[in-house]
C-alpha cells in the first residue's frame, strides 16, 4: 500500500478535520474466514433484522450510551422522519463489531450498512465493501468532504473509494498547556532537542513531562523509528527483525537517555491503561503523553471544563528522513455491504450523518473535529490540534510501524517499557528483541 499522501498545508487544514473512537485504536489484522451457517447469534440476527426488509439495517460499533451513539441514534429517527426510510440501527460496540460483523457477512445477514476504523473496514472487510465511486460522484459527495481523508479511504481501499470517513483521528503529542507555562515552556517542541530542553524545565518546575502506558507506548518507538528512516524502512525492520539495524539502537539510545534524566513517569514501566491518562495526564501531575484526538473526550470527566490542552506532532530527529509533517491520521468510515439491495438510501443515510447538522453535533457532543469542511467550529479541546493538521503531508498507519509484527509486539513492549523505566540499557534492549 502507498503509505504517503502528499498535499498542501491548506488542503490537509481543510480537510483533515480529524477524531476517533473512545478507546485504543488497534491496527487492523486480517481475520479469518468462517463460512458458519446458522450459528445461534447469526439466527437471532437474522431473525431480527427480517422485520426490518423495508428499511435499511445498520449495525454500528457504537454503544447506544455513547455520545456518538446518542447523536446516532438522533440522527436516525430525524432522518426516518424526514424521508420516511426506516433504520434499525444496532449498537454492537467494537467488540461485537469486531467479533460479530464477518460471520455475519458470511451467513448472508441482512446488514445494509456499517462502521469501524478505516484500516479495519478496508483491509479486513474489504471484500465485502460496495464500490463508492458511483454514488458519491452522483450526490456530489466530495464538494464539502475532506480532501484528505477521502484520499486516504481510496488509498486503503486500493484506489477505490469504498467507504466514507467520520469521527476523524489524528495522533500527536497531547500535553497540559498550564504545566508549559509553569515551567516556562513557550513554544512546542520540533525537534527532539527542543523536546528534551522542554522536558529539563517541565521536570525542574516539579511536574512529570511525559507518561504512557500499555496501550500507546509502543507508539512512542515506532514513531523514532520512523521519523529516523521512514515508515517503509521502519515497517520493513519490525516486520523482519532486523533489530541490528543501527537506527534501533539510536531510537533506544534516545530514550535511555531521557529515562536517565528522570524525563518519564516513575510507574511508566507498569502503568495500564487508562492510568497514564487518567492518574497524571487528566490530573496535572505529567505534561505529555503521545495520544489520538480522542484523549479530551475520554477523560474530561476527570479534566473538567477548564483544562488547556495543546498539541504538536511528534519531533523531528537529527538527520532523519521524516519531520513534523508526519503522523498517523485516519477515522471512523461508514460502508456498505455489497450485497445490499438498499445502497442508494444507505449512502442518503450516511450523508445525513456525516454532513451538516448531525456532522456538527457528533463533534459537539464528542468533543471530536467536524467531518464536513463546512462546519467550522471545533470544540476548545481541540483548537491547538490545527496547526498539527497545517503541516500534515505523510500518513502513517498506527503505531507508525511498531506494531507491525505482531508476534513481536509483546515482546517489544515488554522490553521498551523497561527501557523507559530505566531498568535495562539500550545495548539490552537490542540483546532482548535479537534472542
Amino acid at each position: 500500500m502507498k503509505r504517503r499522501i502528499l498535499g498542501t498545508a491548506a488542503v490537509l487544514l481543510s480537510s483533515l478535520a480529524l477524531f476517533a473512537c473512545g478507546g485504543k485504536n488497534e491496527e487492523a489484522k486480517p481475520a479469518e474466514t468462517t463460512k458458519a451457517e446458522g450459528t445461534e447469534a447469526q439466527k437471532a440476527d437474522a431473525e431480527k433484522t427480517e422485520a426490518s426488509s423495508d428499511g435499511l439495517v445498520y449495525w454500528s460499533m457504537w454503544e447506544a450510551t455513547e455520545p456518538q451513539g446518542q447523536v446516532l441514534k438522533e440522527a436516525v429517527e430525524a432522518f426516518t422522519a424526514e424521508t420516511g426510510i426506516p433504520v434499525d440501527v444496532q449498537f454492537k460496540g467494537r467488540t461485537g463489531i469486531r467479533e460479530g460483523l464477518q460471520p455475519a457477512l458470511d451467513a448472508g445477514t441482512n446488514i445494509d450498512l456499517f462502521d469501524e476504523d478505516i484500516d479495519r473496514v478496508n483491509k479486513t472487510w474489504g471484500d465485502y465493501l460496495l464500490d463508492l465511486e458511483e454514488l458519491a460522484k452522483a450526490n456530489d459527495y466530495e464538494k464539502t468532504a475532506n480532501a484528505g481523508l477521502i484520499n486516504a479511504c481510496r488509498e486503503v481501499g486500493g484506489g477505490t473509494l469504498k467507504s466514507i470517513p467520520y469521527q476523524p483521528n489524528v495522533f500527536a503529542m497531547f500535553y497540559n498547556q498550564e504545566i508549559f507555562d509553569k515551567a516556562g515552556v513557550t513554544e512546542v517542541p520540533k525537534t527532539w532537542e527542543e523536546l528534551d530542553a522542554a522536558c529539563a524545565k517541565i521536570k525542574e518546575a516539579g511536574f512529570t513531562p511525559i507518561t504512557s502506558d500499555d496501550a500507546y507506548i509502543l507508539s512512542n518507538f515506532g514513531y523514532h523509528l520512523s521519523r529516523i528512516n521512514g515508515y517503509e524502512k521502519a515497517s520493513e525492520i519490525v516486520k523482519e527483525g532486523k533489530w541490528d539495524d543501527p537506527s534501533v539502537l539510536e531510537v533506544a539510545k534516545a530514550y535511555e537517555d531521557f529515562a536517565k534524566k528522570g524525563y518519564f513517569s516513575e510507574q511508566i514501566a507498569s502503568n495500564v491503561w487508562p492510568a497514564g491518562q487518567n492518574q497524571e495526564l487528566a490530573l496535572g501531575t505529567a505534561a505529555i503523553y503521545l495520544n489520538g484526538s480522542w484523549l479530551p473526550n475520554e477523560v474530561k470527566d476527570i479534566t473538567g471544563e477548564d483544562f488547556n490542552w495543546g498539541c504538536f506532532s511528534y519531533p523531528a530527529v537529527k538527520d532523519g528522513k521524516d519531520g513534523v509533517e508526519a503522523s498517523n491520521y485516519g477515522a471512523q468510515v461508514f460502508a456498505i455491504n455489497k450485497k445490499s439491495t438498499k445502497a442508494e438510501d444507505a449512502f442518503k443515510l450516511i450523508q445525513f450523518f456525516t454532513k451538516g447538522k448531525y456532522d456538527e453535533k457528533l463533534s459537539q457532543e464528542s468533543l471530536g473535529i467536524p467531518a464536513d469542511s463546512d462546519n467550522k467550529d471545533w470544540p476548545k479541546q481541540l483548537k491547538n490540534v490545527r496547526p498539527v493538521m497545517e503541516e500534515l503531508k505523510t500518513r502513517y498507519p498506527w503505531a507508525a510501524s511498531a506494531e507491525d509484527n505482531v508476534d513481536m509486539t509483546p515482546i517489544l513492549k515488554e522490553n521498551f517499557m523497561k527501557l523507559c523505566g530505566g531498568s535495562i540499557t539500550a545495548e539490552e534492549f537490542v540483546a532482548n528483541l535479537k534472542k
